[in-house]
């Protein structure tokens, strides 16, 4: 069944055809089998929608009410638009804000491309201290990809405080 004999069922359901039509219809349904089925069908949806949506009424015409509609729509869309400011404040904050950002970007920029040139080379030389031995200290030079580590040993301290002693005790 197509979407127009649909469409003249319903209409028939509604009461909106005239008296011709509504006879052709009637005729049409006591031959076709699917198209009393469907009649069928849109009677019980209509019975089933009668309790569940409830009429409005407008205290005024239906057109004054759309009316009403329109002009609050008209009202705040003419209000929600700022009048067009365009003094030299404006237009050069118009232009400062995206030349910041494109300053803030390019400066960002070279900085980060300066640093992958130039690697670690810049760097200032560091000085490690490690705690799994206290008396060795670290002095690492990037510039150059030397590291140097010094012991001081306590051992080396009382050797030469004996080697000190001794040698006033033979001064003697």
């Amino acid at each position: 069944m197509n979407r127009e004999a649909q469409i003249k069922l319903q209409s028939f359901l509604d009461g909106e055809l005239s008296e011709a039509e509504n006879r052709e219809v009637s005729a049409w349904l006591a031959r076709d089998q699917e198209a009393a089925t469907l009649l069928v069908e849109l009677r019980n949806t209509r019975g089933a929608l009668a309790g569940v949506e409830s009429e409005v009424r407008l205290p005024e015409t239906q057109e004054f009410y759309w009316s009403k509609i329109k002009r609050e729509i008209e009202h705040l869309g003419s209000a929600s638009t700022p009048a067009p400011t365009d003094s030299p404040f404006h237009r050069l904050r118009r232009f400062l804000i995206p030349a910041g950002a494109v300053a803030v970007l390019l400066i960002a920029g070279f900085l980060t491309f300066t640093e992958l040139n130039t690697g670690h080379g810049t760097r200032a030389p560091q000085l490690v201290a490690k705690l799994a031995d206290a008396s060795a200290i670290t002095y690492r030079d990037q510039t150059t990809g030397t590291t140097l580590v010094w012991f001081s040993y306590p051992a080396e301290k009382q050797i030469a405080a004996d080697n000190a002693a001794d040698v006033g005790s033979n001064g003697k």
